[in-house]
């Protein structure tokens, strides 16, 4: 770890520090007082030279690593569920390490602690057989819960976060849970021209708690917030609608030719930035002015607002409705939009996979799903030019072959025709691979500093891109890894080409 930027980081080495001395004996901290006169280079050395000797393993090696890892599968991947056999999700816990977080976490570096057995509790049926302990070791708890769908539990030392071994995401119970979740959001784009009619109804209203609930909700609708709760003095100051204060919001009246732009600068959720130029209706623009009054950095923007006031609100107006449906569908409705407007049907599968994945990119940046740009994208993105390059030398090559054999075949034999066809064909090929590389490198280049798989996996209607793939005939491989398409087999089931959100 000493090349990570994270040991650049004053408060992860104070952490880290503090935390590994409660560690030492006496005479270690005696002796230990100063991490910047620690060297741990030559531990460093050790683990790299393990690393280079994992990745160098014979095949005999990794065939005896598989089958090892196969037999801890069999063993402990696989549960009974209403006399069913399921896989497993995550059935290794985490070793201990240093805590990183996202972003300026005020608890990084600090030391997970290894996860014993006392530290666990199984959920099993009562009258099943109970998982053996290590030996020597006996679980916290044994429980029999069966109105949950956890495996086993136990409490992170860091954040004091619980943790669960869970079933995984291809399983009967997580798809069931992954249909509702759909079709609640589908039941809302029925209800939703309602909602909406009511919140711009309330923005007008006499009380200050129903104008503010009213303004956040249209943030949440148009912007896919997330709700935002309360954090502890030692969380990340990361926020959410609810929690906005003052400094997160700038208000223009005009902005760049644009009226009433509210510009939002905060850190959301795992410590992403979110900035945003939005032009807003002015009774909205008009209502912020109002909550913004006499207050100073630090107050709350919605100070007679709260997650649970709002949830309660959302519940009323619809069973079920949390901020998080909000985004599903929204996130579900604009890939559906963006699919039929990106889509041209004489596309060849390229086209569609970039016309696909735009789509999907549009619904990332709604709802802010951002990353740093991958540490090897430079390299590859400097081998694909240099594939495209070779690949437009080789098609001016072609062309000059396939001009001489077309000149030839004029006056010669049937072969030299032949030969000419060949030729025809063989140019015709490379430029269809020239187009599919310039496409992935439109593709790569667009995608550098927008995760599409988080809402891939969370926030989008499996069923809208199983339709698109079955309507264009569109390998659904090419849009869903293995993985992905064991956890949405019910939408790939269920959903044929007229599907509509």
């Amino acid at each position: 770890m000493l090349d990570h930027d994270y040991t650049t980081k004053e408060i992860f080495n104070k952490n880290f520090f503090k935390d590994w001395r409660k560690m030492m004996t006496d005479k270690e901290r005696e002796l230990i007082t100063d991490l910047k006169k620690c060297d741990f280079r030559k531990m460093h050395t050790y683990f790299l030279e393990v690393s280079e000797k994992n990745k160098n393993r014979t095949k005999e090696e990794k065939q005896a690593l598989k089958e090892k890892n196969e037999a801890l599968l069999k063993e402990y991947g696989f549960c009974k569920i209403d006399g069913h056999k399921e896989k497993i999700g995550n059935f290794r816990i985490e070793p201990p390490g240093l805590f990183r977080g996202r972003g300026e976490h005020p608890k990084m570096g600090k030391l997970k602690r290894r996860v014993e057995a006392e530290d666990i509790i199984i959920n099993c049926s009562a009258d099943s057989e109970i998982p053996k302990p290590p030996e020597g070791h006996k679980w916290k708890e044994v429980r029999h819960i069966n109105t949950v769908t956890w495996l086993a539990s136990w409490t992170e030392n860091v954040q004091n976060q619980v943790k669960y071994i869970m079933l995984n995401p291809s399983s009967k119970l997580k798809g069931e849970k992954d249909w509702q979740k759909y079709e609640t959001a589908r039941k809302l784009h029925k209800n939703i021209d309602k909602i909406r009619e009511d919140y711009q109804r309330d923005w007008k209203s006499k009380e200050m708690k129903i104008r503010q609930r009213a303004v956040a909700l249209y943030f949440i609708d148009k912007l896919a917030l997330r709700a935002g709760n309360e954090k502890d003095e030692d969380q990340a100051d990361t926020v959410g609608c609810c929690s906005l204060r003052v400094e997160h919001i700038e208000l223009h009246e005009k902005k760049d030719g644009k009226d009433y732009v509210v510009v939002f600068d905060f850190l959301g959720k795992d410590s992403i930035r979110y900035y945003n130029e939005v032009p807003v209706e002015k009774r909205v623009f008009k209502n912020l002015q109002l909550f913004m009054e006499n207050k100073k950095e630090g107050d709350d923007l919605f100070d007679r607002l709260n997650t649970s006031i709002l949830n309660k609100h959302l519940n009323e107006l619809m069973e079920g409705l949390t901020a998080k449906v909000f985004r599903t569908y929204n996130a579900s409705w604009t890939l559906q939009q963006q699919l039929d407007l990106l889509t041209q049907d004489d596309y060849n599968t390229a086209e569609m996979i970039l016309a696909y994945n735009r789509a999907n990119r549009a619904v990332a940046v709604l709802c802010n799903h951002q990353r740093s740009v991958p540490k090897g994208h430079e390299k590859s993105m400097e081998k694909l030019k240099e594939k495209i390059d070779q690949k437009r030398e080789q098609i001016k090559d072609a062309e000059r072959q396939v001009k001489d054999a077309v000149r030839e075949a004029k006056h010669g034999s049937v072969k030299e025709k032949v030969v000419a066809d060949k030729k025809k064909k063989m140019l015709e090929r490379m430029k269809e691979q020239l187009t599919k590389l310039e496409i992935q490198e439109t593709d790569r280049d667009e995608n550098k500093t927008i995760a599409l798989g988080t809402s891939k996996l969370n926030y989008l209607d499996p069923r809208i891109s199983v339709a698109w793939c079955k309507k264009y005939n569109v390998p659904i491989e090419k849009i869903y890894n293995k993985t992905q398409r064991d956890k949405f087999r019910w939408a790939i089931d269920m959903a044929g080409p007229d599907y509509r959100f």
